[in-house]
């Protein structure tokens, strides 16, 4: 299996890209997150990863940044949570199928599954349906287990690692969760 596995980020990617090449005959990775604000995040975050996948010699490339796609998908859906984030899952999943379905991949799988602070089971509802309408195969593997570890392994490596989602919205919601945890510390 020729597989292009989307990843968000350098943490996210080092436990699922273990597990995934097991199981195939290639993995390049693709970097397609126009959700991720600001740009300066966007870069620091694709930096890390394009980083670790040299040192593992894997393939990656990167998809073009265009923010303001993102936002025409997800605007709408700004106060709706869990929509706002299938809307986001969807656009990454349907850009990272339609690159595999051009370029000759036969499958595809993300490493969004690795954090438990994703909803796992639209990730795997919105990556099928995007993999079938272009007629490639969705590898779902729920990586949550792995989370622990990736989070020690990235660390290790002083690899660069966030504290929000990526995109503004939940940049103001990471922020005030984490303005309200020290509120209570007091």
């Amino acid at each position: 299996m020729n597989l292009l596995l989307h990843a968000c980020c350098g943490p996210c990617l080092i436990e699922p890209l273990d597990a995934l090449r097991a199981n195939a005959d290639s993995v390049t990775i693709l970097y397609a997150n126009p959700n991720i604000h600001p740009a300066e995040e966007y870069e620091r975050r694709r930096d890390a990863m394009a980083e670790y996948a040299a040192t593992e010699g894997i393939a990656a490339v990167e998809a073009p940044y265009e923010p303001a796609r993102w936002m025409t998908a997800v605007e709408p859906l700004a106060e709706a949570g869990p929509e706002r984030c299938r809307a986001c899952f969807r656009l990454r999943l349907e850009e990272s199928a339609r690159y595999a379905a051009d370029h000759g991949f036969d499958a595809i799988a993300t490493t969004l599954t690795v954090s438990p602070y994703q909803d796992g089971g639209v990730i795997a509802e919105e990556g099928r349906r995007a993999a079938e309408a272009v007629g490639v195969t969705y590898v779902h593997q729920d990586f949550r287990d792995r989370y622990p570890e990736a989070t020690r392994r990235s660390r290790e490596m002083g690899m660069y690692r966030q504290n929000y989602c990526g995109c503004a919205l939940s940049d103001v919601e990471a922020r005030q969760a984490r303005a309200e945890r020290r509120a209570k510390r007091g």
